[in-house]
């Protein structure tokens, strides 16, 4: 076998025979996370920039991070030289291209990147303000989209969604930094049934998702549940109508709450388990707040789906304003 050498960092460091990744950059003194040596744990997971990742590297890996270059480094004993993605996500000038209100408490802002913005629909993005205040969204917008879209809700105390509300205009100067996530639609099995299900601004990536499976000729079933706690935080209907009568194999569904103390996601998951007796071979995603997406990602797996075709992007809320 001819020498190989592992590219981390910058330097190059060289690989014995049959010398796995990990082993090759422990070796030299690199730390890299690691347990269980044996492709199980996934806690030595890297990505390459540059060079072929053998198959059996990426065994058992999700479709969306064998997609992006990821690989687990304990078993990866590449033939030729491979280089290791360590940079930083670097900072993208950008403005505000435009805000829309959708309801009183949601809003769609379009952003507009100064240089192209490389992403899949569905993964999400950091903003930044002049003052260095940042917060990250989901994308809703293609890549052929003139700009970037985002799905805002209005939180208590929110800074960032407060200022984008109120104070915000189109033109005004934004950084980002992204994109990130593994929650996107990956092409290859046109006729598999796909289900997405999402709470309030959750409907963001979804909405990416659900238009790339299109713009790609997917066949298969599109089921699409959007849940909310009330009406006003439904949104996009009539858009999501459209498509449902454009689109045979596509179907929609607006949940609220059935009664008064009953979770958005209770409900959810009722209608899922009527409506579809089992999910076997389908895929799933899975949108929202984490306490809907832990539920709601069991509840998929008890209908059959493989837990690797579980997708989900939970929304944690930014810590409150503290008093000046």
């Amino acid at each position: 076998m001819a020498e190989r050498s592992v590219i981390f960092a910058g330097a190059s460091y060289a690989a014995t025979a049959g010398e796995a990744v990990l082993d090759t950059l422990l070796r030299h003194g690199v730390p890299v996370s690691n347990s269980c040596r044996a492709g199980a744990c996934q806690s030595c997971l890297l990505r390459a920039s540059a060079g072929v990742v053998p198959t059996l590297a990426q065994r058992g890996l999700k479709a969306t991070l064998v997609e992006q270059g990821y690989f687990l480094s304990c078993s990866c004993i590449p033939d030729g030289d491979l280089t290791i993605d360590t940079a930083a996500r670097l900072e993208v000038p950008a403005e505000i291209a435009s805000l829309e209100r959708l309801t009183t408490t949601v809003l769609r802002a379009r952003v507009r990147p100064r240089e192209p913005l490389r992403y899949r629909p569905g993964q999400y993005i950091t903003l930044k303000r002049a003052d260095g205040l940042s917060r990250s969204y989901s994308l809703a917008s293609l890549p052929t989209d003139e700009a970037l879209e985002l799905h805002v809700r209005l939180a208590p105390h929110g800074r960032m969604s407060g200022w984008l509300f109120n104070q915000a205009r189109a033109g005004d100067a934004l950084t980002l930094r992204g994109p990130a996530g593994d929650c996107f639609y990956t092409s290859g099995r046109l006729e598999q049934p796909l289900v997405l299900v999402g709470t309030g601004t959750g409907l963001a990536p979804l909405m990416g998702i659900l238009r790339d499976a299109l713009a790609q000729g997917h066949i298969g079933p599109l089921h699409l549940y959007h849940g909310a706690q009330s009406v006003d935080g439904l949104y996009l209907q009539q858009d999501l109508n459209e498509l449902s009568r454009r689109h045979a194999n596509f179907h929609y569904v607006a949940v609220t709450p059935e009664a008064d103390g009953i979770r958005t996601f209770d409900t959810l998951a009722r209608l899922l388990a009527d409506r579809h007796a089992t999910m076997r071979g389908w895929r799933g995603f899975l949108c929202g707040n984490p306490p809907a997406v832990s539920f709601l990602k069991k509840r998929l797996f008890l209908q059959g789906i493989n837990a690797i075709e579980i997708f989900s992007d939970a929304f944690f809320e930014a810590p409150r304003d503290r008093a000046n």
